[in-house]
């Protein structure tokens, strides 16, 4: 972008908007990004002439427009992460040999994207198009630990947001945020009966460019086997996806 600062700028609105839950002031906009203020209002109007940033005149500040989220949802509709991590699952699966996921986030909900069969593995109820409670999933578990405190509240603001199934899964907000917390330290995500009896599965998070979780590796295996090592076959697979999508080298 050394030849186009402008453009370079303007991206960088776009990321700084896109890490926060809430609008920003344009005074905090051109602090964090070490920009003129002149320059920052500049951006800010041309943006929102397009469509990728709204102005809230009663608050003085600045979020994300309906142009951003069609982009967003461009990308979605075109199933990059097909594309992009397809090879990574089918390699996934054969140094496992179990089944292995890619989901997404929907809102409570986790979507999965990729399933990849191994050989002689019970079925599951897992397939892609299928949705299930994020917090009842590894994959949805790994995502939640990486979001921001504000959006996990939005997400499950009571006790009543936490659906269960087999009588398994956290039971209350302090369960699932003890939960959240393990999953953070150790870097995976685990449940074990949630949403199979006699299977338990392991999840990384797959981040992008602002460290927000844009999707999740798992593993589902016999309960009975060495999770750990699994968990370690699931980071290296997502630290290879996210790779992909920076487009950097592994």
């Amino acid at each position: 972008m050394a030849n186009a600062p402008a453009a370079s700028h303007a991206l960088k609105v776009l990321r700084l908007l896109a890490r926060h839950a809430q609008p920003l002031p344009a005074a905090t906009i051109a602090t964090a990004l070490g920009l003129p203020r002149s320059s920052t209002y500049h951006l800010l109007k041309v943006l929102a002439d397009e469509g990728f940033v709204v102005h809230l005149p009663e608050q003085r500040r600045y979020g994300l427009g309906v142009a951003a989220h069609e982009i967003g949802s461009a990308y979605l509709k075109q199933e990059p992460l097909r594309w992009i991590a397809q090879t990574v699952l089918t390699r996934l699966t054969s140094a496992t040999t179990h089944n292995a996921h890619l989901a997404v986030l929907h809102g409570r909900d986790v979507l999965y994207v990729i399933e990849e069969r191994a050989p002689d593995r019970p079925d599951l109820v897992t397939d892609v198009g299928v949705r299930l409670p994020a917090h009842l999933t590894a994959s949805g578990l790994a995502m939640l630990a990486a979001l921001p405190q504000p959006q996990l509240q939005a997400l499950f603001p009571d006790r009543s947001a936490l659906t269960r199934r087999n009588n398994a899964g956290p039971a209350s907000l302090k369960q699932l945020r003890a939960t959240l917390t393990t999953a953070r330290e150790r870097g995976y995500a685990e449940e074990d009966g949630y949403v199979t009896p006699g299977l338990a599965s392991v999840a990384t998070a797959v981040l992008d460019h602002a460290r927000q979780p844009i999707a999740a590796v798992a593993v589902t295996f016999p309960a009975d086997a060495d999770k750990q090592d699994l968990a370690q076959h699931t980071m290296r697979a997502a630290k290879q996806i996210a790779a992909r999508i920076r487009g950097v080298s592994p």
